[in-house]
């Protein structure tokens, strides 16, 4: 069993200006809730019990939406409106929360490394802040990639998607052994061309890890932007005939990648349209503005 995960979210989220000038980007509303906090609920579904945030500066507010607010407790009260008092549950989920920050901008590699110490000798995830996987966050990548850990004593697990050829060029892409939805990976490619590109299957944003990627992360030369590449270390983790293992989201499972405006706009009229309450209102008001 995984108990431990490190979520990374130190990003600056440029390709969000202005919206992200006083705000992390983690920390967008998709519907109701932050972006980070779907990210949250699927770990402790998953039987995470330990989140290690790789922050940055101005990141602080992740940090006081996991706190509880006894102010906050204490007004919804007073004033009648227990009704919202449900809506702060995730303050409850069993998860112990650590912080700790990626002193420079040096890519999602050194992130990870950032919590060497906080992982030890043990197992453990890495979901990116900024994706959420499933519709309104409904998801089981987690509890699976962990669960082929431990069935294929693997040394990394990698959930993955499908995208069309053409968008390989924005994403890490694995070249699998076989088909299914549990393969050995061969090979790994940061933003291939499309018509370089060994496969349509991109990394999803999760991951389980031995701690032997620490090693393997050291060994990466930083890239031209002095970043070091995650899926470099992980290539070199599968080189050293380490097992290297891909699941395939299920369907339904999406990735919902917040990373510029389109995307953003996208994720929130979809979560929005499916929300329970306003959902069915919203679509007839969207009718009435297409005609």
């Amino acid at each position: 069993m995984i108990h431990s995960a490190i979520v990374p979210v130190a990003g600056l989220g440029t390709r969000l200006l202005p919206a992200t000038k006083s705000q992390p980007k983690e920390m967008l509303p998709v519907a109701k809730k932050p972006i980070v906090q779907y990210v949250v609920e699927e770990l402790a579904a998953a039987g995470i019990e330990r989140i290690l945030f790789i922050t940055g500066r101005g990141k602080t507010s992740i940090e006081n939406h996991f706190d509880h607010d006894p102010e906050l407790d204490r007004s919804l009260r007073q004033n009648d409106k227990n009704g919202l008092l449900s809506e702060l549950e995730y303050e409850r989920l069993a998860v112990h929360y650590f912080y700790t920050r990626q002193r420079w901008q040096r890519g999602l590699g050194d992130a990870v490394l950032c919590g060497e110490n906080f992982a030890g000798e043990e197992p453990f995830l890495v979901a990116l802040g900024d994706s959420i996987i499933g519709l309104n966050g409904h998801s089981t990548i987690s509890r699976r990639i962990a669960e082929v850990y431990e069935s294929e004593r693997a040394a990394c697990v990698i959930a993955v998607e499908e995208v069309p050829h053409e968008l390989t060029a924005s994403y890490g892409v694995v070249a699998p052994e076989s088909e299914g939805d549990v393969f050995r990976i061969r090979e790994l490619v940061e933003k291939p061309a499309p018509d370089r590109a060994p496969s349509n299957l991109a990394i999803a944003g999760r991951y389980v890890f031995s701690p032997v990627i620490f090693d393997m992360i050291r060994r990466v030369e930083p890239d031209r932007r002095g970043e070091i590449q995650l899926t470099d270390a992980i290539r070199l983790l599968a080189a050293s005939g380490q097992p290297v293992v891909g699941v395939r989201l299920a369907p339904g499972e999406r990735r919902y990648d917040i990373g510029n405006f389109r995307s953003y706009f996208e994720t929130f009229l979809e979560f929005a349209l499916a929300d329970p309450d306003y959902g069915a209102e919203l679509r007839q008001r969207l009718r009435r503005l297409c005609r």
